[in-house]
C-alpha cells in the first residue's frame, strides 16, 4: 500500500532507484561504469503518487486517504577507484502526505545506502560486447524517522544488505540488461510492545523478511544518449497481507511490478554535464499503491587525476613549443 516503499526499493535497489545516469555514470542497476579517479555527482528529484491500492490481493481506494504522495530529494554520487570497480552512494530526503483524511504528513532524510560495483568479466560475443557485473550494497537510516505509520512513513527504517548478479549484452547501440539481486534487511522497533500479525506478538521487535528484485532494461546507448524502458519487480519473500479495512504495517508482503521509460542527454561533453527523466508505473501489486512515479536530475563529472606536465620542446628552427 505504500508509495514510500516503492520509493525504497528504488533507493535500495535502483534506486536510488532513483535516478539518474550520465555519460560514464549510472546507477546500481544499470551496466556502465565511471572511469579510474572520476568523481560523478549531482542532485536528483523524485515525484510518486497513488489514490487505489491492494489490500492483499484486493485492490480499492479509500477516501480517508485520498491521494498519497511523496517526493525524494537525493544526492547521489559514484567515484571510479579503478575502471573496473566503482563506489556509489545515495542520500534521500523525503517528504509524504494525503491529500484528506486526518494523517499528517511527514518528512526527513530517509536511508544512506552505498554500493560497490564490480566488473569482473567484459568479452567480444557474437559480434556485440557481454559483460558481467557484481554489485553490493548496504543501507542503514540516517534518522530516528517512524517506520510503524504507513503509508507516511518516509521509510522502513532497516538497516539491509543486498547482493546483485547483472549481465549485459550491447550490440552497436542496441543494449539489453537483465539483473537478479537479494535484499537481507534487518529488525527494527516500533514504539509499542505488542502488535498483530495474523497472530498476537508481546515485543517492540519487528522481523522483517528479506526481498528479492528483478529488473531487466533495454534500448539504446551510445556516449551522449540513453533511451530505455524498463520492468522491475519487486517481492517480498515473507510476510502477510493488510487485514481489511486495517493500516499496512513495516513486515507486509509488499509486492510490485512496474513498467517504465528513461531518457538522459549529456549536454556539454567536454565537462560531461548531462539531465535525465524518466517515469516509472505500477501494473501489479500486493499490499501496496498503484503509483505513478516521475523522477529527473543533474550530473556533472569531475577528473580527479593529477594532469601531467606538458615539456617543453625546441623545434627544428630553434623556437619553443609544448607537447
Amino acid at each position: 500500500m505504500n508509495s514510500n516503499k516503492t520509493v525504497k526499493a528504488a533507493a535500495l535497489l535502483a534506486l536510488l532507484f532513483l535516478i539518474t545516469n550520465i555519460s560514464t555514470a549510472q546507477t546500481d542497476l544499470d551496466a556502465i561504469m565511471m572511469g579510474k579517479k572520476r568523481f560523478c555527482v549531482g542532485p536528483a528529484y523524485m515525484y510518486s503518487s497513488w489514490k487505489n491500492y491492494w489490500e492483499g490481493t484486493l485492490k480499492r481506494n479509500n477516501e480517508n486517504l485520498g491521494t498519497v504522495s511523496a517526493q525524494s530529494y537525493a544526492l547521489m554520487g559514484n567515484y571510479g577507484v579503478t575502471d573496473k570497480l566503482n563506489v556509489l552512494f545515495n542520500v534521500p530526503y523525503v517528504s509524504t502526505k494525503a491529500s484528506a483524511g486526518t494523517l499528517h504528513s511527514m518528512k526527513g532524510v530517509q536511508d544512506l545506502s552505498l554500493y560497490v560495483k564490480y566488473l569482473p568479466l567484459e568479452k567480444d560475443l557474437w559480434k556485440g560486447t557481454f559483460a558481467f557485473y557484481a554489485i553490493g550494497g548496504v543501507s542503514v537510516p540516517l534518522s530516528n524517522y517512524v517506520a510503524d505509520y504507513l503509508p507516511l512513513s518516509i521509510g522502513l527504517r532497516s538497516k539491509t544488505a543486498s547482493l546483485r548478479a547483472l549481465v549485459d549484452y550491447q550490440y552497436n547501440n542496441i543494449f539489453f540488461t537483465g539483473s537478479a539481486t537479494w535484499v537481507l534487511r534487518d529488525n527494527i522497533k516500533i514504539d509499542r510492545t505488542a502488535y498483530y500479525t495474523d497472530h498476537l506478538i508481546l515485543s517492540n521487535e519487528v522481523e522483517m523478511p528479506n526481498a528479492a528484485n528483478f529488473n531487466i532494461r533495454a534500448g539504446y546507448r551510445s556516449d551522449r544518449l540513453i533511451a530505455e524502458a524498463v520492468f522491475n519487480q519487486w517481492k517480498t519473500l515473507g510476510g502477510f497481507d493488510i487485514t481489511r479495512n486495517n493500516m499496512p504495517f513495516p513486515s507486509n508482503r509488499m509486492d510490485a511490478a512496474t513498467l517504465g521509460a528513461k531518457v538522459k542527454y549529456v549536454i556539454f561533453t567536454e565537462h560531461e554535464f548531462a539531465v535525465e527523466g524518466g517515469a516509472d508505473f505500477t501494473v501489479a501489486g500486493r499490499n501496496m499503491g498503484q503509483s505513478n512515479t516521475y523522477h529527473g536530475g543533474l550530473l556533472y563529472v569531475f577528473e580527479l587525476k593529477k594532469k601531467e606536465k606538458k615539456k617543453a620542446a625546441v623545434s627544428s628552427t630553434g623556437a619553443a613549443v609544448t607537447q
